[in-house]
């Protein structure tokens, strides 16, 4: 949709920003669906002890007490921040990939596997660090959905300004080290849906 008629070597903005929108608008698409579950696990990761000590004993309790507490607008916490950040996690992660290709490869169709994977870990690190600022705003405002009283964050904008203000920029990419070597499969992932397209349509032009 966004890349119709458009021709690469001539057009080569247009290419690229109609590949950041296409990767973007997929992400917040899937992540409008997902988000309640994606907020749940964070929260039950965060449960820690045992027995009475646990808030939630469960996904579906968990969902409902958030729910009960918070209404509906409780599993969304931290929606419109988590929007932004895959919007731009996803429009790196395939746009990037895809002008990369196009650009630096003289044949990306019969490029070796190996010159694929070595653009794809690269765009999946660099779209990891840029959007893990994003993610840290999220699980704090996850953190506090359903809490008793005084909240810390008033919302998206006050917890970034809080936490640069009284952390440190820094502490925006703390634990952003394992987030990029967890991306690695992602980067496989990318590599193996070119190869897939290769054997499903052999005669296609790619990058086109």
């Amino acid at each position: 949709m966004f890349l119709a008629g458009v021709d690469k070597d001539k057009q080569f903005w247009r290419f690229f920003m109609g590949n950041l929108a296409s990767g973007g608008a997929a992400g917040a698409t899937s992540l409008l669906v997902v988000y309640p579950l994606d907020f749940a696990r964070t929260r039950l990761a965060a449960d820690v002890g045992k027995g009475k000590d646990r808030a939630f004993t469960g996904l579906g309790d968990c969902i409902m007490k958030i729910y009960r507490s918070d209404g509906l607008r409780g599993l969304y916490q931290g929606f419109g921040v988590s929007i932004q950040g895959i919007i731009v996690y996803r429009a790196a992660f395939f746009g990037f990939f895809d002008t990369a290709k196009a650009m630096l490869l003289r044949d990306p169709r019969n490029a070796p596997v190996w010159q694929s994977w070595l653009i794809a870990q690269t765009v999946t690190t660099v779209a990891g660090i840029i959007s893990y600022p994003f993610d840290t705003v999220r699980r704090r405002l996850m953190m506090q959905s359903g809490r008793v009283g005084q909240r810390e964050y008033t919302g998206t904008l006050d917890c970034w300004t809080k936490i640069i203000k009284n952390e440190g920029t820094g502490a925006l990419f703390r634990g952003a080290f394992s987030n990029v070597l967890r991306g690695t499969g992602g980067a496989f992932v990318l590599v193996l849906y070119d190869e897939f397209k290769k054997i499903i349509n052999p005669t296609a032009v790619m990058y086109k």
